[in-house]
């Protein structure tokens, strides 16, 4: 179980780490240009339409899918296949909302919005909700230590 843990936290931190690359990218790529596009313009108000709608179903939905697919695996009888199904499940939950995270910090940088800041951090907080441990694991899939 631990190595399962392992895996999981190392792609948590590869969404992490994928957010600051992002960010050190988009800073470098907007610095000394005026590459931002206007908040109001149709492309704008697109692009942050698409992430906030991505956000408020991405989020909640990849939480509960996890949830509901957790109480379903935990009835399982062989702890090996309980443990490949829930790092499979954890790995798309991480994928989905931190694919919002990093969408998030790569809009604002040609944005340049407020609002989409609030997005980075709201997907920031759910990440990490997402935060694997073996105490966790085995409690949600009610395996004995």
């Amino acid at each position: 179980m631990e190595r399962i843990a392992k895996k999981i936290n190392a792609f948590y931190y590869l969404v992490y780490t994928a957010t600051i690359l992002s960010t050190v990218v988009g800073y470098t790529l907007t610095l000394n240009t005026d590459r931002a596009i206007a908040p109001q313009s149709p492309l704008g108000i697109t692009l942050s339409s698409i992430l906030i709608i991505y956000i408020l179903i991405s989020i909640p939905g990849s939480l509960a899918a996890f949830f509901r697919y957790t109480k379903k695996i935990s009835k399982l009888e062989d702890k090996n296949i309980k443990l490949k199904k829930y790092e499979n499940a954890a790995i798309a939950r991480l994928l989905a909302v931190g694919s919002a995270l990093v969408a998030s910090v790569i809009i604002f940088f040609f944005l340049r919005n407020e609002s989409i800041i609030y997005c980075a951090g709201i997907s920031a907080i759910a990440l990490f909700f997402c935060k694997p441990n073996v105490t966790k694991i085995a409690n949600e899939l009610d395996i004995e230590e």
